[in-house]
């Protein structure tokens, strides 16, 4: 009798080894293998990202340990940001909630001054008993004046932060910046005398030292403690690192720069003709001082970007291999991103600020463990605002019910899944911008006041709509137009296409 009970109970225990292992290995059952074993979050956030990266088959960059994650993770090919600038985008994916409802669409106003009740993805992980942190910039901050300061946090976010800053922010004196001289049409390079001349200007720096010395370097160092520190609590931690390169000023080590050698570095084509290409909106963004930059000074802009792209990528890996040295991966979420996409010369524009795809899609990998669909490609549309309630929904917690997007689960299980939502994003243009001609109309009218530009973008097409249509519409068909060049929003055979998605869009 004895013996049989023994019996009985070895085979209870398989079987609920055999139940859980189950629930961990199926990817429809993500939520129940949260609920099971609490997984951690690392939340990895780089500053103005672009996708040229190795995983999204750009030649040049070699950004070897995010490719890893995306060989582990399942790649959103088609990933938008709400609004292209830090601040809007940054409030936006970490509450959940869409521009239009924070009301924040500049790098000043902080999103609890319009929504001071607004549940961020961070409260929502402290609110289901997981430890919360972050280390680096998760909410705005001005790059580099505010680097090592909290800049536009969100202190109820966070149960601990840290605020790195490295030799980046003191060699500022070191670091060139594009200059166009009154009266000139010819950008040269000058050394900075203060920070603040910095933070918006195409700007480089090919450090001394090592990369530990960088503020970047700090951060994954100070990352890994809280890792480390996580591993011997036992307690679900989410834990969000936002690293600041490649945001201008493009500052890495001496090393990195030697990856790209300028003559490599192709340029974007730029048609004589562009002005009458697009709305003017469109390329409201264009600068005297990058307009007049020679093709020398653009490929030493590229490779700077490129350095920092491949730097920041070394700071991920070792995130990555921390958690397998700790022997957390098997039990930990990885989500890493952009805030918002950056040109590099395509259409003679630099930076964000445009909604072009260049500027609004970003890279989005998110890795679950266990998931068969990890290795995957998804090419279905998503937007960032989503990642609140897909992380809630992944580690089988509650988001806030206010909680905007849709939750990503569906396409993490399964990439090829019936999927229905479009992605948008918006951007706002200032009283100097000039109105598109109407017919007959020889000269453009200025505006009295802002303007709204709004896009939409499904599988096949880019539609965008500035003040509601009334300063230019656009259309792309990305099936046999990728680099949104020829503006088929004129053509009337997609009459009834435009009002389709203009409808959507409203």
């Amino acid at each position: 009798m004895h013996n049989s009970r023994i019996m009985n109970l070895i085979t209870l225990f398989r079987r609920g080894v055999l139940a859980a292992l189950v629930l961990l290995t199926i990817p429809g059952c993500l939520a129940r293998a949260g609920e099971l074993r609490k997984l951690n979050v690392l939340h990895i956030v780089s500053d103005d990202l672009n996708n040229r990266l190795g995983c999204y088959g750009d030649s040049m960059v070699k950004s070897p340990h995010i490719d890893r994650l995306a060989a582990r993770g399942v790649k959103f090919d088609r990933a938008y940001c709400q609004f292209p600038l830090c601040n809007p985008s940054r409030a936006s994916f970490m509450t959940g909630l869409r521009p239009d409802t924070t009301k924040v669409y500049e790098n000043r106003t902080h999103f609890r001054e319009t929504l001071p009740d607004a549940v961020s993805i961070p409260q929502s992980f402290q609110k289901a008993g997981y430890s919360v942190a972050r280390v680096g910039k998760l909410y705005h901050y001005g790059v580099p004046t505010q680097i090592g300061t909290d800049g536009l946090d969100d202190p109820a976010s966070w149960e601990k932060v840290v605020n790195p800053k490295g030799r980046d922010v003191d060699d500022y004196t070191m670091i060139e910046r594009i200059h166009l001289a009154p009266g000139e049409t010819r950008t040269t390079t000058v050394k900075a005398a203060a920070l603040n001349e910095l933070g918006g200007r195409l700007s480089w720096l090919a450090a001394e030292g090592t990369d530990e010395e960088q503020t970047d370097g700090k951060g994954a160092a100070a990352a890994i403690e809280m890792l480390e520190t996580c591993a011997r609590s036992g307690k679900p931690f989410y834990l969000a690192v936002g690293f600041y390169r490649p945001h201008t000023p493009y500052v890495a080590p001496k090393p990195w720069f030697t990856l790209y050698p300028l003559a490599g570095i192709r340029l974007p084509l730029i048609p004589a003709n562009l002005a009458e290409l697009f709305p003017s909106p469109a390329l409201a963004t264009q600068k005297k001082e990058e307009l007049g930059m020679d093709d020398d000074l653009r490929r030493r802009a590229i490779q700077a970007y490129a350095a920092s792209v491949s730097f920041m990528d070394a700071q991920t890996g070792k995130l990555l291999a921390a958690l397998d040295r700790l022997q957390l991966t098997d039990k930990t979420v990885v989500v890493f991103h952009s805030d918002h996409g950056y040109h590099l010369g395509e259409k003679n524009l630099w930076q964000k600020m445009s909604i072009f795809e260049e500027s609004v899609r970003v890279p989005l990998i998110i890795s679950v463990p266990g998931n068969k669909a990890n290795g995957s490609t998804c090419r279905k549309p998503v937007e960032l605002v989503s990642l609140h309630k897909t992380l809630a929904d992944i580690c089988g917690i509650a988001a806030d019910k206010k909680t905007e997007g849709h939750s990503l689960r569906p396409l993490i299980e399964n990439p090829q899944a019936e999927w229905k939502h479009a992605a948008f994003s918006q951007v706002t243009r200032g009283a100097n911008v000039a109105t598109a001609p109407t017919p007959g109309q020889k000269k453009r009218k200025s505006m009295a006041k802002p303007i709204m530009g709004r896009s939409i973008r499904t599988e096949r097409w880019r539609y965008t709509e500035w003040d509601e249509g009334r300063a230019g519409v656009e259309l792309y068909d990305h099936d046999n137009d990728p680099g949104e060049m020829t503006n088929l929003a004129n053509r009337p055979e997609h009459k009834e296409l435009i009002a389709q998605l203009s409808r959507q869009l409203r």
